[in-house]
């Protein structure tokens, strides 16, 4: 999937067997269905993403699981909006020099 992972570092974050151990063995557990739930039903779309529910840098199983490329994209879309939107922490505005 060339561009995925464009302009991210996530792929360097990620251990070395991630595609070749971890991320094969969450899409068999989870039946290769999407486990997002909308509304109580579990979407029914085939799993192409395997994502971190929580830490992202806890890889362990409890903490992984499918979804299919609509919520994958939804989800980062979201985390990463919401990181964007942080208020910054604001200082006194200053006094004009001239205005004592």
């Amino acid at each position: 999937m060339p561009g995925r992972w464009q302009g991210s570092n996530r792929k360097h974050e990620l251990p070395p067997d991630w595609a070749s151990v971890i991320r094969p063995r969450i899409l068999a557990r989870d039946g290769h269905q999407c486990t997002e739930h909308d509304d109580g039903v579990r979407c029914v779309q085939a799993a192409t993403d395997v994502d971190h529910i929580g830490d992202k840098h806890d890889h362990t199983d409890a903490n992984l699981r499918s979804l299919c490329d609509w919520h994958h994209k939804k989800r980062s879309s979201a985390q990463g909006n919401a990181s964007r939107t942080r208020i910054p922490e604001r200082r006194r505005p200053e006094r004009h020099p001239g205005l004592k």
